[in-house]
């Protein structure tokens, strides 16, 4: 996790690309992860959807000078996972600040695309096609992380294929370089209005460079050739160095979690992140089409927290399309900007997994089709 409006932000969740700030601002990019793209290096505007925030703790908007807060890092880093301070600063020396980094986190966000604009950005003939043919390569890795997680292996796979082209484009900016960038020149846009949210940021990405460093140390990574997305995520599924710690599993049984080039540890990393971070219900809905009765306004809350039962939701006007096997199931409503209008859904627990990856509720509908075209089921309009 994720792309990702610069797609899949950091603060909306991706990232799973999906990650968890120290002190967040929500990106999945995460968003909101920060806003990045959902595969790295292409275009196509995730939403920004809001949801609601903790109180977080004040943030001291001083400006410290470079040279400081540089030395503040290496002096708490080594001090934070017991790493030699002469390693860090020899590793910092080769990192770059990157203009096209900085110009990509300064470009004002898109209009946001209605679904009927977007989905065909992720979903197409080619990208179902890839997916089933990835599915068909991998299919015994998969399936045993289905059968371990109950994840669906065409879950997994649409994510992939959302965040990375199936493996094909995983990034090509030194994830040190973008991680120093934005943890150190992070843009401002000189709106006091701004400045809060602009200094969290850095401070989050400060704290994703220091996390990348406890990595390398766990994983026994060579720092200076990670390759990754602008906003530092990495791998065929794109996790930020937090969600990497946190939610990376070693899938194949070598004393090692690499997202890089083994599947199995990325496909039940993937899943971990899921069940772990989403609650993914085993064997659950993920979303179900619904009308919503003529004359009853629409309901759209500020997140996809699943807390409304179908009883709560049908007082509201909203009734399943295709039948919800209890009463009592818990469910968010979705609206979507179709070609021919409204579109009404219910997400339950699953959907919600999926948006912890990137808050974008097209996102996670993305994601959610695309697996089922994959799957050979057939689709609805968008």
């Amino acid at each position: 996790m994720i792309r990702r409006a610069l797609i899949c932000c950091l603060t909306f969740g991706l990232v799973a690309c999906a990650t968890r700030p120290p002190a967040p601002s929500p990106a999945p990019v995460p968003a909101e992860k920060p806003v990045q793209p959902a595969a790295p290096g292409t275009a196509g505007p995730a939403e920004a959807t809001p949801e609601s925030k903790p109180d977080l703790a004040p943030v001291d908007l001083t400006p410290v000078p470079f040279e400081t807060a540089r030395a503040n890092f290496v002096r708490d880093t080594a001090a934070r996972y017991g790493i030699d301070p002469a390693y860090i600063e020899a590793t910092l020396a080769q990192a770059q600040i990157r203009e096209p980094i900085i110009a990509a986190m300064s470009r004002p966000a898109e209009r946001v695309k209605p679904w009927n604009e977007y989905r065909p950005m992720f979903i197409t003939q080619a990208r179902i096609d890839g997916g089933r043919a990835f599915l068909a390569q991998h299919r015994e890795e998969l399936m045993r992380v289905q059968e371990r997680t109950g994840v669906p292996a065409e879950v997994i796979v649409a994510i992939i294929g959302v965040e990375t082209s199936y493996g094909r484009n995983t990034g090509n900016y030194r994830v040190l370089d973008a991680l120093y960038t934005l943890a150190f020149k992070y843009p401002r846009s000189g709106d006091p209005a701004k400045l809060e949210r602009e200094v969290r940021r850095e401070l989050f990405f400060r704290d994703e460079l220091a996390k990348l460093f406890d990595l390398a140390k766990l994983e026994k990574l060579d720092i200076t050739t990670l390759k990754g997305s602008y906003a530092g995520a990495m791998g065929m599924g794109q996790f930020m160095p937090s969600s990497y710690l946190d939610f990376a599993v070693d899938g194949n049984g070598d004393g090692r979690r690499d997202l890089f080039t083994s599947y199995d540890d990325v496909f039940s990393s993937i899943a971990n992140y899921f069940v772990k971070k989403g609650g993914w219900v085993r064997g659950g809905t993920v979303a179900v089409p619904a009308t919503l009765q003529a004359g009853r306004e629409e309901f759209n809350p500020t997140d996809w927290t699943p807390i409304y039962t179908i009883t709560d939701l049908a007082a509201r006007g909203y009734q399943p399309v295709t039948p919800v096997q209890a009463a009592n199931a818990r469910a968010t409503p979705v609206t979507l900007e179709a070609s021919t209008g409204k579109q009404y859904w219910l997400g339950f627990q699953n959907y919600y997994a999926i948006t912890r990856y990137n808050i974008s509720k097209m996102y996670a509908m993305a994601v959610f089709q695309l697996s089922q075209a994959i799957a050979g089921k057939e689709l609805p309009p968008a």
